[in-house]
């Protein structure tokens, strides 16, 4: 593990910056409340609804903090990543407000309509098995190929302080939050999520909320060390990903704590969300409330601030319509 002063870290001043470097290229997206789902939990839920940002999902910010933040040498060579879905989609978007080439690759079986999209925004697609290790493999040698800027999924400083913006933003539309909550993959939001909150909120407690069937961030905060999993199986594709050591720093050391839905529990909780709020959101974004279902005691009387990352669905196979 990389000692701090290597780790490059974002500071508050980064998220800032970032904020009046995306503000023309993204949504403020809004907060809606429901009084059912309220009723349900005991507690004031206000959802973050970034399904309906920029490419429908919260990683349009980080994505264009970095394609922005480019000098005009280095975009010239254009951009790439690797990414299940979201992240590719934002990075395509952004590249293509900017004018520039865009590569990324994604596992065969990353949902179709994602990759639809990223190819609609201008993207070249480059598919790879659906692990984390032939992921890298296949990503190395387009960026030797290309000579583009790498702009990580999510271990990245300026997608850090993109990600950062969400909840800024939040805490500038609701006041007197207690805890607040987001989905946990490789870890760029709720590390976002912690930059801000510990400079401008630090009695905010912090939740992740994690698929049981892709815990690795789960066992990782247990053992005080990074578990990775290679290729995990679960319906919430967008966190199948491991943490690494940008993110892990922030989650070690302002995470209060990660709880976990079962398969079942996340599809409920998405259906319930469909249902009584009238929005689309993908599976991902289910997991936090699957997870104050489950731990009503830990919510109970709370203003709870939740992050809803994204709302990009394969519509012809909603997990539903499988059981």
């Amino acid at each position: 593990m990389k000692d701090v002063d290597d780790l490059n870290l974002p500071t508050f001043d980064d998220v800032i910056a970032a904020h009046d470097r995306i503000a023309p290229y993204i949504h403020r997206t809004p907060i809606l409340t429901s009084e059912y789902l309220n009723g349900l939990t005991g507690a004031d839920l206000f959802f973050k609804c970034e399904n309906f940002q920029k490419a429908g999902a919260f990683k349009a910010r980080g994505a264009s903090n970095a394609v922005f933040g480019l000098s005009d040498e280095q975009a010239a060579k254009g951009v790439a990543t690797h990414s299940s879905g979201n992240h590719g989609l934002s990075l395509s978007y952004a590249a293509g407000r900017r004018g520039i080439p865009v590569t990324v690759v994604t596992p065969r079986t990353a949902p179709q309509a994602k990759k639809d999209a990223m190819i609609g925004y201008g993207a070249r697609v480059v598919e790879c098995e659906p692990s984390t290790s032939s992921r890298e493999a296949v990503f190395a040698e387009v960026v030797a190929e290309t000579g583009a800027d790498f702009v990580h999924p999510y271990n990245d400083p300026r997608v850090i302080a993109g990600q950062a913006t969400c909840s800024r933003e939040m805490m500038e539309q609701v006041e007197g939050l207690d805890a607040v909550i987001a989905p946990i993959g490789g870890g760029g939001m709720i590390s976002g999520t912690c930059l801000t909150l510990s400079a401008i909120a630090p009695n905010v407690e912090i939740y992740a909320a994690e698929p049981e069937q892709a815990d690795d961030a789960y066992r990782s905060f247990k053992a005080g060390h990074i578990i990775a999993d290679d290729a995990p199986v679960t319906v919430a594709d967008g966190l199948k990903v491991p943490l690494k050591e940008r993110t892990w720093h922030f989650v070690s050391n302002h995470v209060t704590d990660i709880l976990l839905a079962s398969e079942q529990e996340i599809i409920d909780a998405m259906l319930l969300t469909w249902q009584r709020m009238k929005i689309v959101i993908e599976p991902s974004c289910a997991v936090p409330l699957a997870t104050i279902l489950k731990n009503r005691e830990v919510f109970e009387g709370k203003r709870v601030g939740v992050v809803i990352t994204g709302g990009n669905v394969d519509m012809a196979s909603l997990p539903w319509m499988k059981n």
